[in-house]
């Protein structure tokens, strides 16, 4: 990173003028742009590689967001700033300083980080002595020490200390000079260490590109031009969330979702659990306030930390539904979207554990959480919304050959509900995960698993004048003796449905092994062996309908009836559509049916 002096103004500017602003705004987002391209290209890992399950950031010397990486996934880089945050309370704390040359590992979930395996590396940004900022990445990865192989899964975790290794703002490289100790704790203390330490190397050697991108701009246009821009763009950012804010009409609106918790267990704390948003909006400010959320589970890892979970959850679905960029065009995504809302959230209860809590399974949850906050706001924006979305899987793969540990992580998709003007989509990561599927020519190529089916789940969706999205089905084959665990949600509980539309599909999960029945196993497994020729096959979940399904273009139903996505019993159950033996509509018959349907019952 270059510490040349900075161009400086002659005098600090009271003004600057919006070009200026934008030109420095779109600099910083390219910067962090690149930082993600270049942690895909350098990565071990299919999770990082393909999933893109990692984050980057540009943040300002207060902590304060500044861009994201827009290709990666909201719960990476939306965090960052609380990572930084944590990593200056610690600091603070300690009495530590940061000087150019730091390399500082964090993931303290209880100081800002997501969690655990979502490792951040931390890139101060010096322009002379003056700590301008940082440039910073964060990434999933493979293992990080915990009770079982993988770190999705995880899910019998008695407390923070059984989730695996704590990394609570640790300089790895200290003035330039790699802490060689720290790097080999990491790779003494977790599996598949190749993997894991490769993708760390890649997210320092992103994070420091960052870093040096970020002094070259500042002193292009000397560092009070910088400040004035970035004060600037959050302000400009604020503006924009305050009027889209402004409105909505003032009101309460409340939505109440649940999560599966852990279906098996005998302890009624410890399943079907209440998610409870209620959103105050008045003028340009809004309130979002959880009371009602279920208590914490003090001994199960499904807790959600308040920064980095819970709060991402909150602020991307507002952001989502209220600066939708389809309508709105390119949102600048820094701290001021955020400045006019509040969050409350009681201490203790799922959405705001108290350490040692453990919180390593949270991602459902979370994913649940934003659902329940979109549920809300459908009362005053009907139609930004979509009705209930299949919630998300993970399933952690693992064994050993040749006694070295492989892992992988597999996110199975979910699905949206319907939307206003537009079916749900398909098998897709839902809300704030965004990450792809893993293609099944990388598994089969790099692990000993084989896909023997991935098509999407028929005759599911929720029915509506624009049904649900449909869920995948995936079944994965052992070729090897290993092991699985899961990480999911969405088994006991069908999205909802709007405004008439049908609630969807929950999704499953069987087990086949040893020629024994079908297994059928709830959304949380903890590690299991499998042998080999075992077989998962996961069943995505279908999102809620949208409408009265009775007013659906009739049309549109036939064509979902070709594509095979719903039998013909299924249009006229649902829809009211009646489809004639080969594949012809009858209208005449549609007309009348649905007629009947929509008749008053006879008293």
């Amino acid at each position: 990173m270059s510490s040349a002096a900075p161009r400086l103004a002659a005098t600090k500017p009271d003004r600057i003028d919006p070009i200026t602003v934008s030109v420095i705004q779109g600099a910083l987002e390219n910067i962090a742009i690149e930082m993600g391209y270049k942690l895909m290209r350098m990565s071990y890992s299919s999770i990082i590689r393909e999933s893109e399950d990692f984050g980057a950031a540009l943040i300002d010397a207060e902590g304060r967001g500044l861009a994201e990486s827009a290709q990666s996934t909201p719960l990476q880089s939306g965090p960052i700033p609380g990572y930084i945050k944590g990593v200056l309370r610690l600091f603070g704390e300690r009495g530590e300083k940061i000087r150019p040359g730091d390399v500082i590992m964090h993931n303290d979930a209880y100081s800002g980080a997501s969690h655990g395996p979502d490792v951040a590396f931390i890139v101060p940004v010096f322009v002379g002595e003056r700590l301008m900022g940082f440039a910073a990445t964060t990434a999933h990865h493979l293992d990080i020490g915990a009770l079982s192989p993988g770190s999705c899964g995880i899910v019998e975790a008695l407390d923070a200390y059984a989730e695996g290794l704590q990394f609570k703002a640790i300089k790895v490289y200290d003035r330039g000079i790699r802490n060689d100790a720290v790097w080999q704790i990491v790779r003494d203390n977790i599996r598949a260490s190749d993997l894991v330490v490769g993708d760390m190397d890649a997210q320092v050697a992103a994070a420091r590109i960052g870093a040096e991108r970020m002094v070259e701009l500042i002193q292009h246009y000397g560092v009070e031009t910088f400040d004035t821009a970035c004060a600037a763009l959050m302000d400009h950012a604020e503006r924009l969330m305050r009027q889209a804010i402004g409105k909505l009409p003032d009101g309460v609106y409340t939505a109440a979702t649940a999560i599966d918790g852990y279906l098996d267990s005998d302890d009624p704390a410890k399943k079907e659990l209440p998610l409870v948003v209620t959103i105050t909006k008045q003028g340009e400010e809004m309130t979002v306030d959880l009371t009602g959320t279920a208590p914490q589970v003090a001994d199960r890892p499904i807790n959600m930390p308040l920064e980095g979970t819970v709060d991402i959850a909150i602020w991307l679905t507002i952001r989502s539904i209220l600066l939708d960029t389809a309508v709105h065009g390119h949102i600048p995504v820094n701290a001021g979207l955020v400045r006019p809302i509040r969050i409350v959230a009681p201490k203790g209860c799922l959405a705001n554990p108290e350490f040692p809590a453990p919180t390593i399974a949270r991602f459902c949850p979370g994913n649940q959480l934003a659902d329940t906050v979109m549920k809300a706001l459908a009362q005053a924006m009907p139609t930004n919304v979509s009705a209930g979305i299949g919630n998300l899987k993970v399933i952690a793969f693992s064994g050993l050959k040749d006694g070295t540990h492989w892992v992988h992580m597999e996110i199975f998709e979910g699905s949206y509900g319907g939307r206003y003007g537009k079916d749900g989509m398909d098998a897709v990561d839902t809300l704030y995960a965004n990450t792809r599927n893993n293609p099944i020519e990388d598994i089969e190529t790099h692990l000993p698993l084989r896909v023997l089916r991935y098509e999407l789940r028929e005759d599911v969706a929720g029915a509506g004048q624009w049904r649900g999205g449909l869920g995948s089905v995936r079944e994965f084959a052992f070729l090897t003796d290993g092991g699985a665990s899961v990480e999911g949600e969405g088994h006991r509980y069908r999205p909802w449905g709007f405004r008439g539309g049908q609630e969807g599909q929950p999704a499953k999960l069987d087990l086949l092994s040893n020629g024994r029945p079908a297994r059928a196993l709830p959304s949380k497994v903890p590690h299991m062996t499998v042998p080999a020729g075992g077989r998962f096959v996961c069943y995505g979940p279908a999102g809620g309908g949208y409408g009265d399904p009775l007013t659906r273009d009739p049309a549109d139903v036939l064509d979902d009836v070709l594509d095979g996505l719903i039998s013909a019993a299924t249009a006229q159950h649902d829809y009211g559509v009646v489809i004639a033996p080969g594949g012809v509509l009858d209208i005449a018959a549609t007309t009348a049916l649905r007629a009947r349907r929509k008749m008053p019952p006879a008293t």
